[in-house]
């Protein structure tokens, strides 16, 4: 089957990609859809180590094409939505309603795949990039059949980081000021998410002043074009003269981080969720601290897939969380190179490959 495959040098559509049987506790999904995140791109560009040759992409929807005998969570037919925890969904952190804790999920690396008959790694616990995948029973969230996959399939990240800091790590409530740095996919999200829980002013910083338009769709009251020649901490106290509530780094960068922490008021805190290099080291001046600030790290949105995936699906289906309006561009998985080239270039919110034929 096809699948695109990292070696290392180059991301590559293969058509020698093999899955495994599966085994207990597991499903195999017949991928529809599969949005292109910055995470595979810093796979790529080595922000993100990661072992080779790989099968890539993590933000996945599909059909279930069958289970192991001992899954009753979902069917043969089912459609479904990917999740990257792969949480064994027995331990004290998943018995608790905090799956991202659950240490099963962390640093696992299988061997899923086979390409050209060389086993090969599976990326984020899904690997999407490809036409049929195996996951665990935990990371395969039902959905009703009347949902675009090309919409549903970025819920399984983009949708539950962004959202789902604001909803389950900041718990962001009515009338809190926030700043949200960098305006992609994350951002985008955590812009509605932020919209969706009443945050007011709602400021998004951006580089690129196309990008005002979408964050004003998505839920945004102020935008600011950042760059050389601005001084961000003052731009934004032109709006909010004594600093934010919140502010959201969604582009992983130590630099602006530090400047975050700038733009907080007093019992302020910073939400990183952007992903800067392994093992960058982040400074601030400590005595601005002091007021109660804090510095908050989230992974994956602090997310209950199995319970936030379907909050996201109805939200969706009320009319009250965009997922059609994520999607700039479907490229079949042929045209994965074209689709990182827009990505990079600054064209897409989310571009999604489609696998089905």
């Amino acid at each position: 089957m096809k699948g695109i495959v990292w070696d290392g040098n180059e991301a590559a559509l293969r058509d020698d990609v093999e899955v495994r049987d599966l085994r207990a506790g597991e499903v195999r999904v017949r991928l529809a859809a599969a949005g292109l995140c910055h995470s595979d791109v810093s796979v790529l560009d080595g922000t993100i180590m990661f072992p080779t040759p790989a099968v890539l992409g993590h933000e996945g929807a599909g059909v279930v094409e069958a289970v192991a005998d001992d899954v009753t969570s979902v069917k043969a037919g089912d459609h479904v939505v990917l999740t990257t925890l792969g949480n064994c969904g027995t331990c004290a952190a998943c018995a608790r309603g905090k799956p991202t804790f659950c240490r099963t999920s962390i640093g696992k690396l299988s061997r899923t795949f086979t390409v050209g008959g060389e086993k090969a790694f599976q990326f984020a616990n899904t690997s999407v990039f490809v036409e049929s995948t195996v996951v665990k029973a935990t990371s395969a969230i039902p959905i009703p059949d009347d949902v675009p996959l090309t919409s549903a399939c970025l819920i399984g990240c983009g949708v539950l980081t962004g959202v789902g800091a604001v909803f389950n790590r900041a718990r962001v409530t009515h009338g809190e000021s926030a700043v949200v740095i960098g305006v992609g996919g994350i951002g985008l999200n955590v812009i509605q998410g932020l919209a969706l829980s009443d945050s007011l002013p709602i400021i998004a910083v951006d580089t690129n002043p196309a990008k005002e338009a979408v964050a004003r769709q998505f839920g945004a009251t102020h935008f600011i074009t950042a760059g050389p020649d601005v001084d961000l901490v003052e731009a934004v106290k032109e709006i909010s003269p004594f600093g934010v509530d919140w502010v959201f780094e969604c582009v992983g960068s130590t630099q602006l981080i530090r400047t975050a922490t700038d733009l907080l008021d007093f019992g302020g805190s910073v939400v990183m969720l952007g992903v800067p290099r392994m093992g960058t080291e982040a400074s601030f001046v400590v005595n601005t601290m002091y007021n109660d600030k804090a510095l908050m790290g989230c992974r994956y949105g602090s997310a209950r897939p199995a319970h936030d995936i379907p909050l996201m699906i109805d939200l969706y289906r009320a009319g009250r969380l965009k997922l059609d309006e994520l999607v700039t561009a479907t490229y079949p998985i042929e045209a994965f190179d074209t689709a990182l080239g827009e990505l990079h270039e600054g064209k897409l919110a989310r571009g999604v490959l489609t696998l089905d034929g």
